[in-house]
């Protein structure tokens, strides 16, 4: 007979997109290294690219090539993101990556953009259990958010497509799509 398979942790959980619990000892020092990283970030001047550049490869799951954040950012993880080359990220973006954030090569986010993959559940007894879960988010590439986007948990934005300023992504994007409103909605096709 086989011993039982271990329990999953709530790391392995929460990366799976499951129900887990945010209050778990190896999460929360997880989500403390990221701070301490962000905050060596944020305190960067604009003069330090190399010294951004080195707490992004340390901060974050994949940086592509010539990838520029503007501070102020804030990640719960960090390691969950994953950037492609030539990206680039304005002023005051959050991301909460308890799951993956995708972001493609060229992709242009407005300032105070929110990427929410983090999410809880619908019914009030759950949250009550203080349990939380996640769906991924891909952004392809060169997509542009508009500034104030705030992108739900479990959305794709497809390749060249616009999102302008202030829309809630809800649903999912087709590709070379401009959507506006809240929530988002499709109001052209663009010929790329």
């Amino acid at each position: 007979m086989s011993p039982p398979a271990p329990a999953e942790s709530n790391l392995q959980k929460m990366l799976a997109g499951k129900m887990y619990i945010p209050s778990d000892p190896q999460l929360i020092g997880l989500r403390r290294a990221a701070r301490l990283l962000t905050d060596r970030f944020n305190q960067t001047g604009p003069d330090d690219a190399d010294a951004r550049q080195w707490i992004l490869g340390k901060l974050l799951g994949s940086v592509g090539e010539d990838v520029e954040i503007e501070p102020t950012l804030r990640v719960d993880y960090g390691t969950n993101i994953h950037l492609g080359d030539r990206v680039f990220i304005n002023f005051d973006c959050i991301m909460l990556d308890v799951c993956a954030i995708r972001i493609g090569d060229r992709t242009k986010i407005g300032p105070r953009v929110q990427l929410l993959a983090a999410t809880h559940p619908m019914e009030a007894r759950a949250r009550a259990l203080e349990g939380e879960f996640g769906k991924p988010i891909t952004i392809g590439q060169d997509v542009w958010l508009g500034a104030g986007v705030i992108v739900c948990p479990g959305v794709k934005i497809g390749d060249r497509s616009v999102i302008g300023a202030g829309a809630v992504v809800t649903k999912h994007i087709p590709p070379d799509t401009v959507a506006v409103g809240v929530p988002a909605k499709p109001v052209r096709t663009l010929k790329n």
